[in-house]
């Protein structure tokens, strides 16, 4: 029987993702990956698994999985949410655990992660990773596409994810200690690469004011409702980076996000660093944003502190102790007792096995 995760319920919107397909764009083929990157990473380093390990990507409410392997660990990083633990398909009390730590599941078991309550984004690692086939270098899931990821889609009920592992390593659970992925106050962002197509009263309007997350904003991109930006003249299509923000015909910001377009024609008015991207992808509807201009200069130091960030994150996590009931399940297992103990000798006498 091959390893995998059942899916009992799918969640809001739930999808493999990991750092993307680059490379592809000059062919209309958008990078993907997940939106918050250091919550991918987070993931990966609680279960051992390379940076690159494609994990699930779990937007506002999380699935329901069972586990149909004999022993597996998963993974929660990201955002807080509520997640519980059941010994099975129909038991109607779990126990419940935190986010940022692993935890190591036994066949028949469920996990049910509810709703994220702290932001937008939870990333669930699995030891080993999924065993899917890669499209163009990468599992990412590009919905619009139809590609990567289990069919190029969002999980559905009674989906089976197959897994690289039938058995979880001997490796302690860990947890994150310190770990703050609390979004800044603004956003850094870099003038252009169109300011020029607009009045500076326009770009001052930009970084001076306060803008909504619309409710239609997805994985291509974040639709803000704020103050109107006027153009001073048209613009034709250009290639599209991370977190271009484009001003559309009804004067509104649009943060283009994984998904986004290869190529687009609304003039661009700034460009969120790529440092302040992976905490913009923990951002929910309805939130309410700043920008604030940087230079390249300070872009390219906050990218480099990122990424030693990231490369410090395993020094960030601690081990878990395993309760009783662990220990003692684990026991089992082992098939340790080789016979039973004569509870009629005396305390002095050497016992005899049967």
């Amino acid at each position: 029987m091959t390893a995998a995760l059942r899916v009992l319920a799918p969640g809001l919107l739930t999808t493999i993702q990991d750092l993307g397909r680059p490379g592809y764009q000059s062919r209309g083929i958008p990078v993907s990956g997940a939106l918050d990157r250091v919550g991918l990473h987070a993931a990966n380093v609680l279960v051992g698994n390379p940076p690159e390990t494609g994990a699930l990507e779990v937007a506002y409410v999380g699935p329901t999985l069972a586990v149909d392997a004999d022993e597996v660990r998963l993974s929660f990083a990201g955002t807080d949410a509520a997640i519980e633990i059941f010994p099975d398909e129909i038991a109607s009390a779990g126990r419940r655990i935190e986010t940022m730590r692993s935890v190591r599941m036994r066949r028949g078991e469920v996990v049910r992660i509810g709703s994220l309550t702290s932001g937008v984004t939870l990333y669930v690692g699995v030891e080993g990773g999924f065993a899917i086939a890669p499209v163009l270098g990468s599992v990412s899931t590009y919905l619009r596409g139809g590609i990567g990821g289990l069919h190029g889609r969002a999980l559905a009920q009674g989906d089976l994810l197959p897994l690289r592992r039938n058995t979880a390593s001997d490796r302690e659970d860990r947890r994150f200690e310190h770990l703050d992925l609390t979004p800044p106050d603004r956003f850094r962002a870099i003038a252009g690469p169109q300011n020029d197509y607009f009045s500076n009263g326009a770009i001052e309007t930009f970084f001076n004011s306060e803008y909504r997350i619309g409710a239609n904003a997805d994985r291509t991109g974040m639709r803000l409702e704020g103050p109107r930006l006027e153009h001073s003249r048209s613009f034709t299509s250009d290639g599209i980076a991370p977190g271009s923000i484009q001003v559309s015909g009804n004067g509104q910001p649009i943060v283009l996000l994984a998904d986004r377009q290869t190529v687009g024609g609304y003039p661009k008015i700034a460009t969120v660093i790529s440092a302040d991207l992976p905490p913009l992808g923990r951002i929910p509807i309805g939130a309410k944003i700043r920008f604030a201009p940087v230079t390249m200069e300070e872009a390219a130091a906050a990218r480099r502190k990122l990424i030693a960030d990231i490369d410090a994150l395993a020094s960030k996590t601690v081990p878990i102790e395993r309760s009783e009931g662990e220990f003692t399940s684990k026991l089992f297992d082992c098939n340790l007792i080789g016979g039973v103990v004569d509870a009629s000798v005396g305390a002095m006498e050497r016992p005899k096995l049967r």
